[in-house]
């Protein structure tokens, strides 16, 4: 009976948070749900992004048929650019989620060969064996969808990442009398997303932090900086509708917040009068209490708007008393770290800092328990996985599925590699794959022995530098010369010249930096490791690995 069996195999996003990945597998052709990255944590030094591991569907590129985005947030699309690199399948997705898609396949040159199709709740698609019905749902960023796919086994339901907002920002809330119908009607497997499975209740509406925003944009004296991640366009929108009451002008920083907000602008998901919007260079015609800089860099990322503000590193933003910075985001699992020493920087700078643990500026996109009762209820699924969470999401969601009645044995508590069969109305897990992740070193893809092997050969091809600058603690101004000190790297010129003329250099940084205020030693580390790399490469033509150490006296 294998032609009636289909097979469900999570790539990624079950026991972690990100890199979403799923593969349906029926006749011999597959699809692929979402293609997510994940950030990493702060012990894998030098590692940009992780992704899933493509090995199975490597193997099997003339057997797929197509991916399938349910919204465009990274951890669902981030992927996308570097499987299609491998493998030119059609990609599926609601319009903003393909125009977002779109951005990320430019950067990687990818635009021009990528074939994207837009769906819409409206409209089944047939892809390959595979009939794909969408339902709309709520999250922290529009055109969301769940989908219901079914072959000849039967209808399995993924609910996508979904809340169940009364009063969307969009008015587009989850369906679900659609959810409704397909429980009617019949779902073999519910595959639903367990983010919130810990919390009880529901999840707060995203217009609840409309009121609190309003509040602090009333008692703020000067400035306001608001931090968001660049995909919520719905938090953007409540930002900006609230700035206009107030008469603030508006100035977009940060790279991801500039290119997302014009992406949502042009096909009509964000409305942001042209009169309201001035450029960076304008800001200090108007006064403090009249301007509002939305910012990228809710995460703590080193090199973001907010980080570089925060540092005072920024070239065209420096906090001043009076600014309020408002953090309109909660932590990714991994972040916490970074944001806070972000918000302790701020406060250090003087200014107002308003975060989720001292006011509710943020709600979550996901269902909480009452809101995931409802969804297993309306589908009444004869068998259940949680899927999108750490192991203890997981858990959690497992057991209440239990509590509503279904069947301990019809409970599937997937881990990432597990082959999931259905045939003949049972489903199980029957076999499980090698699955890992791939790690994202600037644009090279490889796992982390590849990382650690292109280190070796450059260091055995150019060699290093090592610098140890001594600064001193209240102004990160240099206390004595640098010092230097090269390993494996081969000069045929005067290297006594050449090794005075990279202190120099370092020097030269760090005088720089205490004239502008920069003092943060990781940041003057960033700024060697950049002055010296191209210093290096047009004296020598080589790229020696640099490492900068910063010590404060």
């Amino acid at each position: 009976m294998a032609g009636r069996t289909l097979r469900i195999i999570p790539l990624g996003g079950l026991g972690e948070i990100g890199k979403n990945m799923m593969v349906f597998e029926y006749g011999g052709r597959l699809l692929v749900i979402d293609a997510g990255i994940m950030f990493p944590r702060d012990e894998l030094l030098g590692i940009d992004l992780i992704l899933p591991d493509f090995s199975f569907l490597r193997e099997r590129a003339d057997q797929l048929e197509a991916v399938l985005l349910t919204h465009g947030h990274e951890d669902h699309v981030g992927a996308l650019p570097f499987l299609l690199r491998e493998i030119n399948v059609p990609v599926y997705g609601t319009r903003l989620t393909l125009g977002l898609a779109k951005n990320k396949l430019e950067e990687h040159g990818l635009a021009g060969s990528a074939d994207l199709r837009e769906v819409s709740e409206d409209e089944p698609v047939d892809i390959g064996p595979f009939h794909c019905d969408f339902i709309s749902v709520a999250h922290s960023i529009p055109d969301g969808v769940g989908v219901a796919v079914t072959t000849p086994v039967g209808t399995v339901v993924h609910s996508g990442d979904f809340k169940l907002d009364p009063h969307p920002i969009d008015g587009r809330r989850t369906d679900m009398g659609k959810f409704g119908e397909l429980g009617a009607k019949g779902v073999l497997l519910l595959l639903s997303d367990s983010t919130n499975a810990e919390y009880e209740g529901v999840t707060g509406p995203e217009k609840s932090v409309g009121k609190t925003l309003d509040e602090i944009f009333n008692q703020a004296p000067g400035r306001i900086i608001a931090a968001s991640f660049a995909s919520h366009i719905h938090r953007i929108q409540q930002v900006v509708n609230i700035a206009r009451r107030h008469r603030r002008k508006l100035t977009i920083v940060g790279r991801s917040m500039v290119k997302n907000t014009q992406i949502a602008r042009e096909l009509g998901y964000l409305k942001i009068p042209d009169d309201m919007i001035i450029g960076l260079n304008e800001v200090n015609d108007y006064r403090p209490s009249k301007v509002l800089i939305l910012s990228s860099g809710s995460q703590g990322e080193p090199l973001s708007a907010l980080s570089r503000m925060a540092a005072g590193d920024h070239k065209k933003v420096k906090l001043e008393p009076g600014d309020t910075v408002i953090i309109s985001a909660r932590p990714v699992p991994g972040n916490e770290v970074s944001v806070h020493k972000v918000i302790n920087r701020l406060f250090k700078a003087g200014v107002e800092v308003v975060y989720e643990s001292v006011a509710p500026v943020h709600v979550s996109g996901h269902a909480a328990r009452e809101e995931l009762k409802m969804l297993i209820n309306l589908t009444q699924p004869r068998y259940f996985m949680p899927i999108h969470g750490e192991h203890r999401h997981l858990h959690f969601h497992a057991r209440l599925a239990r509590e509503l009645g279904v069947s301990r044995k019809h409970v599937i508590t997937a881990v990432n590699g597990d082959v999931v069969e259905l045939s003949r109305g049972r489903v199980a897990i029957r076999d499980s794959i090698d699955v890992g992740m791939a790690f994202v070193d600037g644009l090279d893809v490889g796992d982390i022995q590849d990382v650690t092997l292109r280190d070796r050969r450059k260091l055995s091809r150019d060699g290093t530098f090592i610098v140890v600058a001594p600064v001193r603690e209240q102004d990160g101004s240099i206390i004595s010369r640098p010092d230097i000190t090269a390993k494996g790297f081969v000069y045929m010129g005067d290297r006594r010249r050449l090794m005075k003329e990279v202190a120099a250099q370092v020097e030269d940084v760090l005088d720089e930096s205490a004239r502008q205020g920069v003092s943060d030693p990781e940041l003057l580390q960033e700024h060697i490791h950049r002055r010296l790399a191209k210093f290096l490469y047009k004296k020598t033509k080589k790229r020696p690995l640099i490492l900068a150490l910063v010590v404060e006296v």
